[in-house]
Parts: structure tokens; C-alpha cells; sequence
């Protein structure tokens, strides 16, 4: 039986740095880790199972391929319940996994995405119509109000009104609570989950929880009694949610429609606003990559949003790169083994943990030569396999929301490029002569700095 590069973990206050150098610089935490002990190599830990770490496209082909039965995802996310609840799609497994899912997946696909674009270009028109010339701006509030606007429209089916505004604040405050590094410790680290008030991190962070869950629980109420008087259209995401009932003819308790609108919420638009508020820093880092998109967009026909803007070969290829060269995931949720499983010759037992770096893999010099730099035209040129790359996960656990994702930025980018010529605050990062804006943690996922900002220079008639 072939053997797997093991690497031993330490214990006591070592292993606390270590843990602490991952938080803090997770990036380079993967590529020392990458560098020393290859593609595919496994962690062991005292009085803990085993965890596999690859980026390997064969290894990545045979755990995206193999039966979902091989697997539990749901119970590596338990550390996420203080988030999303004990009922998220996220935290589920099994037969109950896959009936949700199949419940979810409708309405981000298919004609639902063309009744989406005309909603994703008036928010953005919205919300960017309030920038001024000459004034600079935060990129990451701007693309957070849009895609949270968003969100809220798709799957609450609002966008107004004294609750979705009450809303869209405390969600957008509670992110705030994981905005740095440091802050992202929280989730990392149980031990500082403690409400020592409303002036403390996570006493202010379960106020805020709470208040958002009042208001959703107000929310479902209205909506029961709209469902009870018949008077409940089945057009957003909720109201779906509220029809549906499972092979018993049971629905979804108020606790369960809660958790999974959360989740929802949260997971439908932090990570759309940080891939955006990249692609905007991209497109004006490198002014050849702007001049060649901004040609493209004037064949744009903003007439028929949700067709025309699929044809836009180089703008696809802009949106692949930037989820290419920092990937708002730097990896996979862990799959655990439930059963033995070989993987490469490599014969693994059950609850040994696998786990796939994303960033890794997209960083793979045999694949993306001058993986470093960013290079659209590597998309005109190759088509990567769902093995290669990877930026919304794969197998059973793909992201749901992906082709909403990726309609979201084609349009907020169009449109807000149509309107404004915008520029980069630094001069630094207007050549690339010098070091482009690094990536720093932002909760569970890889994000700009929070300080990254652009200005108008001029509104395009």
C-alpha cells in the first residue's frame, strides 16, 4: 500500500502560533505548505483523524466524483451554527442534504436568472447613482449595499420598506464584526466567544444576531398568514420555501426557514461583494486589461441584459481570473470519510478528513504558468477542467448560487463601467511596476482590505 507524505503536527504553544499564522496570513500559510510538502500529503494530529490536504486535479477529479455516501460535509460545519443555525443547508447531510438542495436550486437557474438581470441593473443604477465625481469611495461598500440589495430582492422578493432597510443594516453591520484578521479570530478560536455586553465583540455580535432574527421570525409570521388567506405568491426564494413539503406532506418548521435564510443571505452576497470589489481592482490596476474591456462593452445591447451579456467573451474571461488568482475561498469545507475510500493509490480510512486548497490548485504552475499575474487571455486560450478550477467548489457541495454569482458581477460590472470612468485612489496602483493590493481575511473567506478605494473621474454620457 502506497504511502502518503505525512506531516506531523505539533502541539501546545507552537501549534497555536501556527494556528494564528493561518489566520492571519492564510495565503502564505498554503504556499510554504504547498512548497515543502507537495500536492498531496496528510496532517496528523494527536488523538484526531487524520486530515488530507490536496490540490492535486486527479486526487480533486476522485472526491468530487465519488458517491456523496462516502461523505459527511455537514457535521465539519458545526463550528458555523453560531452563524447559520443548526438547520442550514451548509450543516445537513445525507437524504436530507440532497432534498434541500433539490428545493434550493430552481430558483438561481434558468428563467429565474432572466427576471434577475433587470432587478441586478436597477440596484446597481440605485445604489452607484449616489457616488460623486472627484469624491473617493469605499469599492467594498459600494459592491456589499449592491449585492445585499440584491440578496434581499431574490430571495425575500423586497428591496424597500422600514424592514428590509432595518435589515440590510444589521447584516451589513454584523460582518463588520469578522472585517479584519484579528477580528476573524472570533471564529476561529471558541474560547473568545464571550458576552461580556453590548460592548464587547460577541456581545455585540448576538445582539445584533438576535434583533436580525426578530425580524425574520416577523417575516415568516406575515407570510403564514398571507399563505393561510391564500394570498402568497410563489415568486421569491421564501415563499418557495414556505410551499414546499417533503415526502410526508410536512413543511419547513419557523426555525428551519430562518436558518436557511440566513444562510442564504449571508452566503448569497459577502462573497459576490469581495470577487466584485477584486474585478474592480484588476480592470484599473492594468490599463490594457480596462481598454480591452471597455471596447467589448460597447457591443453590449444592455437591451436584452441577461443574453447579450453572456456573450461577452473578455468580460468572462475578467470575472475567471479574478476568481482565479484569489479565490474568495481559499479552499474547500472538509469532506469526513464515512467510509474506506482510495484516492490515487492511496487507501484512506474512515473519518479521516479530505480537504481540497482551492487556492493551491489555481495556483499550480503546469496550469496556470505566471499563476502570479493577471492574465485573462489564459481563458481565451484553454478551457480548465471543474478539476482545475474550482472557484465555487464542486461535487454535491458546489455552490448553489454560482450562475447568480457570476450574472451578478457580468452586470454590476457592465453597467457601472458603462456609466463612470473611475480610477484608483494610490498611484501605486496605477502601474505595475509596483506591488499589486494584497489579499487579508475577512471572516472564513479572502477578501481586499476593508480601506480600498476608488474615485470617479468622469460620468460617460
Amino acid at each position: 500500500m502506497k504511502q502518503i507524505p505525512t506531516v506531523k503536527s505539533t502541539s501546545g504553544w507552537l501549534r497555536t502560533i501556527r494556528q494564528i499564522n493561518a489566520i492571519l496570513r492564510p495565503l502564505e500559510f498554503m504556499e510554504q505548505r504547498s512548497r515543502k510538502h507537495g500536492d498531496f500529503y496528510q496532517v496528523t494530529f494527536k488523538k484526531s483523524p487524520p486530515t488530507v490536504i490536496t490540490s492535486n486535479p486527479q486526487a480533486i477529479e476522485d472526491i468530487f466524483t465519488a458517491s456523496p455516501d462516502k461523505f459527511e460535509v455537514g457535521r465539519g460545519n458545526k463550528g458555523l451554527n453560531f452563524l447559520v443555525g443548526d438547520n442550514s443547508l451548509l450543516l445537513l447531510d445525507g437524504k436530507e442534504h440532497k432534498n434541500r438542495r433539490r428545493l434550493l436550486m430552481p430558483p438561481f437557474h434558468g428563467e429565474s436568472l432572466q427576471k434577475c438581470s433587470e432587478q441586478i441593473v436597477e440596484i446597481t443604477n440605485k445604489v452607484s447613482n449616489r457616488l460623486e465625481t472627484g469624491k473617493p469611495f469605499k469599492v467594498r461598500s459600494l459592491t456589499q449595499e449592491i449585492t445585499l440589495r440584491v440578496i434581499l430582492s431574490v430571495v425575500f422578493g423586497i428591496d424597500s420598506g422600514a424592514r428590509s432597510e432595518r435589515l440590510r443594516e444589521l447584516l451589513t453591520t454584523l460582518l463588520e464584526t469578522f472585517n479584519t484578521p484579528l477580528n476573524s479570530s472570533l471564529i476561529f478560536f471558541p474560547f473568545l466567544q464571550q458576552d461580556w455586553g453590548k460592548f464587547s465583540p460577541w456581545g455585540r455580535f448576538l445582539l445584533l444576531k438576535q434583533e436580525i432574527k426578530t425580524l425574520i421570525y416577523a417575516e415568516i409570521a406575515e407570510r403564514r398568514e398571507l399563505l393561510a388567506a391564500n394570498q402568497l405568491e410563489n415568486k421569491d426564494i421564501f415563499s418557495l420555501l414556505l410551499l414546499a413539503k417533503d415526502e410526508n406532506g410536512a413543511g419547513m418548521t419557523d426555525e428551519e426557514l430562518h436558518d436557511e435564510l440566513i444562510t442564504l443571505l449571508f452566503a448569497g452576497h459577502e462573497t459576490t461583494a469581495s470577487a466584485l470589489a477584486w474585478l474592480f481592482y484588476w480592470v484599473h490596476y492594468l490599463p490594457e486589461v480596462q481598454d480591452k474591456l471597455r471596447f467589448e462593452l460597447n457591443s453590449w445591447d444592455q437591451s436584452s441584459n441577461y443574453q447579450s451579456i453572456n456573450n461577452l467573451t473578455y468580460l468572462n474571461a475578467v470575472i475567471s481570473e479574478t476568481l482565479r488568482i484569489y479565490p474568495i475561498a481559499a479552499g474547500t469545507f472538509a469532506r469526513l470519510l464515512t467510509q474506506p475510500m482510495s484516492i490515487m493509490g492511496y487507501d484512506f480510512e474512515p473519518d479521516t478528513w479530505l480537504m481540497i486548497s482551492i487556492y493551491s490548485l489555481h495556483h499550480r504552475e503546469d496550469l496556470y504558468p505566471n499563476s502570479k499575474q493577471f492574465e485573462p487571455q489564459r481563458f481565451l486560450q484553454k478551457t480548465y477542467s471543474s478539476y482545475e478550477y474550482i472557484p465555487f467548489g464542486g461535487g454535491n457541495r458546489r455552490c448553489i448560487g454560482s450562475a447568480l454569482a457570476l450574472l451578478e458581477m457580468k452586470l454590476v460590472t457592465a453597467t457601472i463601467l458603462s456609466r463612470f470612468q473611475l480610477r484608483l485612489i494610490s498611484d501605486r496602483g496605477a502601474s505595475r511596476r509596483h506591488r499589486p493590493m494584497l489579499p487579508v481575511r475577512r471572516g472564513l473567506t479572502i477578501a481586499p482590505p476593508a480601506s480600498f478605494k476608488m474615485m470617479i473621474e468622469s460620468k460617460i454620457d
